[in-house]
C-alpha cells in the first residue's frame, strides 16, 4: 500500500530470542484485527525482518515483550508502528500506465469538461503509498487542462502509514524514485531541490490539487463523496475474501453514479457482487446500479 524512509533507531540491539510462533500468531491476529491484513505463515520471516526494526527503536530486546506491549493499555501509539512496519510501499510513477491511458482518452475528457463548466471533480487515491500515484493522477490532469488548478478539481489521496504519508506530502523525490516519468514531465512537473543534487520537488501547482489524509480502509470512512474515480490498486490482495467483499462494496457506496474504480494487475472482484459493476477495460470498473448484496457496513451516505 517503495522507499519508505529511514527509522531512527539505535544502530544495533541484540534480540535474545526468536520470532515463535504463538508470537507470529499473535502479531498476525493483530494485523487482520486493525488493519485486514492477512498474514500466513509464510510470511513469517517477512514480518520478522520488519517488527525486528520496531524492537531495535525501541531498544527491546524479546519478541515476546513486544507482543506483550502492542497487546497491553500503553500499546496504542506502538501499534499503529507496527501496523506501518508490516503495511508494504512499493509504487511508482505511472505505475500500470495502462490505467493512465484509460484516463486520458476515455476518463478525464468528460469530467474535466464538466469542470470548465464550474461542475466538481472528485478522484480519490486509496492506498496512496508515498504520493506517486496522486501526484501522477494530477501530471494527467495538468496535461490535459492546464488550467485545472482553477477549476474545483481535488485529489484526495489516504494510507494508513503516516511516515510515508508524511514522506508524500513533503513531495521530495529522490532520482531513483523518477522512473516512469516521462522526460517532459520531469522538467515541467519537478524542481531539483537547493543544494541537492538528485533530489527533486513536485511543483507547487501539483502539490495543491492532493489532500493527503491518514485513513484505515477498515474504519469508518470520514468523507462523503460520491467520487467520479477512485484507484485502490494492490491493496486488496492483502486481504481475506470477506474484507475485499466489503470494501468494494463501501467503494461502490462512494461512486458517482457511473464512476470508475481502478484495481491492481492481480486483483478481482468476487463474483458475488461482480454484477455491480460492468468492465471498462483491463482492471477498470465502471459503477452500475445498486448493489444487489447490500452488507450492514454498506448502507447511506455515512459509510461505516
Amino acid at each position: 500500500m517503495n522507499e519508505r524512509p529511514a527509522i531512527s533507531a539505535a544502530r544495533y540491539t541484540a534480540i535474545r530470542d526468536d520470532l515463535t510462533d504463538a508470537s507470529f500468531d499473535c502479531i498476525a491476529r493483530i494485523a487482520h484485527e486493525q488493519a485486514g491484513l492477512v498474514l500466513p505463515h509464510a510470511k513469517k520471516n517477512m514480518v520478522k525482518s520488519r517488527v525486528v526494526r520496531r524492537l531495535r527503536a525501541l531498544k527491546m530486546q524479546s519478541f515476546g515483550d513486544y507482543v506483550d506491549l502492542v497487546r497491553g493499555i500503553d500499546g496504542k501509539d506502538e501499534l499503529r508502528n507496527l501496523i506501518n512496519a508490516l503495511t508494504t510501499n512499493v509504487s511508482q510513477f505511472f505505475r500500470e500506465n495502462h490505467h493512465f491511458d484509460l484516463l486520458r482518452q476515455t476518463v478525464l475528457p468528460l469530467l474535466l469538461q464538466r469542470a470548465a463548466k464550474g461542475g466538481k471533480v472528485r478522484i480519490w487515491s486509496a492506498g496512496c503509498s508515498n504520493g506517486q500515484e496522486p501526484y501522477s493522477i494530477a501530471m494527467v490532469l495538468t496535461d490535459m487542462d492546464s488550467a485545472v488548478a482553477t477549476r474545483d478539481v481535488r485529489i484526495l489521496a489516504t494510507d494508513i502509514d503516516i511516515e510515508v504519508l508524511g514522506f508524500a506530502s513533503r513531495a521530495t523525490y529522490p532520482d531513483t524514485m523518477l522512473e516512469g516519468v516521462p522526460p517532459a514531465n520531469l522538467s515541467k512537473y519537478f524542481q531539483k531541490v537547493t543544494g541537492q543534487t538528485s533530489e527533486f520537488q513536485v511543483v507547487a501547482a501539483l502539490r495543491k490539487l492532493v489532500s493527503f489524509r491518514e485513513l484505515n480502509l477498515h474504519e469508518r470512512w470520514p468523507m462523503q463523496g460520491p467520487f467520479d474515480l477512485i484507484f485502490c490498486r494492490n491493496v486488496l490482495i492483502y486481504f481475506d475474501a470477506q474484507a475485499q467483499e466489503r470494501l468494494l462494496t463501501r467503494f461502490h457506496e462512494m461512486l458517482a453514479p457511473d464512476g470508475w474504480l481502478l484495481i491492481g494487475h492481480s486483483e478481482r472482484v468476487p463474483a458475488s457482487i461482480a454484477a455491480d459493476f460492468t468492465s471498462g477495460g483491463i482492471t477498470a470498473l465502471r459503477r452500475s446500479g445498486i448493489m444487489q448484496n447490500q452488507h450492514p457496513s454498506a448502507g447511506g451516505k455515512h459509510v461505516a
